[in-house]
């Protein structure tokens, strides 16, 4: 069994004021010693696989017990912010054992890198991945450690959606359509172009895009209402909560609440632009979101069923929103003594939330009940 932490008095007692009816939740160590976890997606018999940046692939297992790295990745451009990003499994992973991951993918020249998606099959004996073909790359590769996005979820009806960042220091093409950059992608399970995408069709437009004007969306999931939901890094403040909808602009970065580093308007100091969509929520200062899921199960009471879970990277802990409908009422913050940069928040097949901890010596936890 993994050790039980305890956060100290003070935060629980401000969580109580805010809270009264829910207790503190808990957290379990159910593996440590990864090396910056990025994702964890659940297989079977209670056992996971983690994804690590520096480009390996470990399964821990029902006890937590870490595996040998798996073998038959691809060649991974480990580096800053990019690495083995996201995982994901098949909705029908118990019959396919096909799973879904991301990752810096570096250019055949040698020269610049790029997101790509993957899809593989995971050997009967969990050992390694097999058939693994690269169903999308994003164009054009670019030389840069930075804003590679990176999360993917499939859709209700089978299609798989991925996130991609602009890449820093292309935040202009976010605007435009012929390239990738700072957009939200949607391909078929065999890397096809969904006929109805949005810009199927439109002379000089990636057939790929489904929403453009992003930043570095690293937060995605299906939303009780069986939609997209992101979250996505501001500069400087205006961090965003997004539903992207088809061939719709979140203006980055013509519009934003965020300001350049170290002070001064992006571009004309815009938050509001015809023809460009508002956040359903933002954040300065800035909290640097990191994974997210719905609360879907009844382990944490009624009150929390429905919420949306994220965790924060910079001020190290998990933010808990109350919706109604597309509308943030309240948000929580949790887990304020944990003092580790939480990366990915998941929903398990039984029900409890697991975060992963992006630190040298990261950690797999388990939330439990208070």
């Amino acid at each position: 069994m993994g050790k039980q932490l305890r956060w100290p008095a003070w935060p629980l007692l401000l969580l109580a004021l805010a809270s009264p009816a829910q207790a503190a939740p808990r957290v379990e160590v159910v593996a440590s010693g990864l090396e910056h976890p990025w994702a964890v997606a659940f297989i079977d018999g209670g056992r996971m696989l983690v994804t690590e940046r520096a480009g390996r692939l470990r399964l821990v297992s029902a006890n937590g017990q870490l595996g040998k790295p798996l073998a038959g990745l691809p060649r991974i451009d480990a580096g800053g912010q990019g690495g083995l990003l996201d995982l994901v499994t098949d909705r029908d992973f118990a019959r396919n054992r096909t799973l879904y991951f991301c990752y810096a993918e570096p250019a055949a020249s040698g020269y610049g890198n790029s997101t790509a998606l993957a899809r593989a099959r995971l050997a009967d004996d969990a050992s390694r991945l097999e058939q693994v073909k690269v169903l999308f790359s994003q164009q054009p590769k670019f030389s840069s450690r930075a804003h590679f996005g990176c999360r993917i979820v499939e859709a209700a009806d089978g299609t798989l959606f991925l996130t991609l960042g602009d890449r820093f220091q292309r935040m202009a093409d976010a605007q435009t359509l012929d390239n990738h950059h700072g957009k939200v992608v949607r391909v078929r399970k065999d890397g096809g172009i969904p006929p109805d995408n949005p810009f199927v069709g439109r002379a000089g437009a990636r057939p790929e895009i489904w929403s453009l004007g992003h930043r570095n969306v690293q937060g995605a999931a299906l939303g009780p209402d069986g939609r997209l939901w992101t979250h996505e890094h501001g500069p400087q403040g205006g961090d965003e909560l997004n539903r992207p909808e088809a061939g719709r602009n979140y203006g980055w970065p013509v519009i934003t609440y965020g300001e350049n580093y170290g002070g001064g308007p992006v571009g004309a100091g815009l938050t509001r632009k015809a023809g460009m969509e508002q956040p359903l929520w933002q954040w300065t200062p800035s909290i640097a979101p990191s994974g997210m899921a719905f609360v879907r199960g009844t382990r944490y009471g009624k009150a929390w069923q429905g919420s949306l879970l994220l965790g924060s990277l910079k001020f190290r802990h998990l933010l808990r929103l109350e919706l109604d409908g597309t509308r943030v009422v309240r948000e929580e913050k949790l887990l304020t003594g944990l003092g580790q940069r939480v990366r990915d928040v998941r929903e398990g097949p039984d029900g409890f939330i697991y975060l992963l901890t992006d630190e040298d010596d990261g950690q797999l936890l388990r939330l439990l009940p208070g």
